[in-house]
């Protein structure tokens, strides 16, 4: 069955593949979850607030040492520095959004493959995918901690918006319960390519095309130096004035989803991001970067609470927005 609501998004990306401006008009909030039960009230309107407007904020004093970010970055480039042919031997299973890919993503945007290659966490889907202690030593028991430890934040801020919109705090933990067999929250380990000398001054590649994400929420963890993220605000889109988000290794970058714009009625805004090729003047190496998707348990209805939507359940609607953004597997 065809969803109107998700052609939509897609003719709407679409058109989102042109160079534009940058503008540092706007800002990407901070926002501190320190003393969370404390002080929750606040912390709610905070990230209200931040998500009607742009839907892209950054979180401080979040409860992952950054200690657990810098080796989970370590594991992620020793990984991707294994041979292609050892990489291939657990690849992409596209329906279960788990395994290794490489330029396999062409967004709608640019119908280019973004200029990157990536490996997806998904737990109750892993049988096959894990490089092995002889490959990678403690590579599947540090990722799954890490996973974890992400689940953990994803969820305090999700209760908040859950709170918002009268459906009880613990309303998402349960539609992302990670102990059952419909769980499809992903951890995805990125690396962006190194810019070949020959093509420093072609931007017209994109290390990932203006895209939206399909989940609920997105945890992303990026380094000091390896900028490129870039958002483009609803209000912008005419313009297409992109603000760029500034890395940062103690802070968490957030930001809302298809999946949680729908079951807000459209409250909160997924907005186009993208990761721009750097320009000759800038930093020209490979970029690293940790992806938290939490999306709602497959068998999970999506409705809001003014039912603007038809219900459709997690994995419909995760199924139709995969299978528009990869070109192999």
């Amino acid at each position: 069955m065809t969803d109107t609501t998700t052609m939509q998004e897609l003719a709407k990306e679409s058109r989102m593949g042109a160079m534009g401006s940058e503008t540092h008009a706007r800002e990407i909030r901070r926002i501190d979850l320190s003393n969370f039960e404390a002080r929750k009230a606040e912390i709610t309107e905070q990230l209200w607030a931040a998500s009607v407007d742009i839907g892209f904020f950054q979180v401080t004093n979040h409860g992952i040492d950054l200690a657990e970010v810098k080796r989970a970055f370590a594991m992620t480039e020793a990984f991707f520095a294994l041979p292609d042919e050892v990489k291939a031997r657990h690849p992409l299973k596209k329906a279960f959004n788990a395994g290794w890919e490489s330029r396999a993503q062409v967004r709608p945007s640019t119908g280019t493959p973004d200029q990157k290659e990536s490996y997806q966490i998904t737990r109750p889907h892993m049988e096959g995918l894990w490089p092995g202690e002889a490959a990678l030593p403690d590579f599947q028991q540090t990722m799954l901690a890490f996973e974890a430890q992400c689940w953990q934040v994803a969820m305090r801020i999700l209760s908040c918006f859950a709170d918002k919109l009268g459906f009880g705090s613990e309303f998402f933990t349960h539609a992302h319960d990670p102990a059952v067999p419909a769980y499809q929250s992903t951890l995805r380990l990125l690396h962006y390519f190194a810019i070949p000398p020959e093509q420093r001054d072609h931007l017209g590649l994109w290390r990932a095309g203006a895209h939206t994400d399909f989940d609920c929420l997105t945890l992303l963890f990026q380094q000091a130096g390896q900028g490129g993220l870039q958002v483009l605000p609803g209000k912008e889109h005419e313009q297409q004035a992109w603000t760029p988000i500034e890395p940062a290794d103690d802070v968490i970058t957030c930001n809302i989803g298809d999946m949680l714009m729908r079951w807000s009625d459209d409250q909160l805004k997924s907005n186009f991001h993208r990761v721009k090729n750097p320009r000759p003047d800038e930093y020209q190496g490979a970029r690293y970067s940790l992806a938290f998707f939490a999306q709602a348990n497959r068998d999970v209805v999506i409705q809001g609470p003014a039912k603007k939507y038809e219900p459709i359940t997690a994995e419909d609607y995760l199924y139709r927005r995969v299978n528009a953004n990869f070109a192999k597997y």
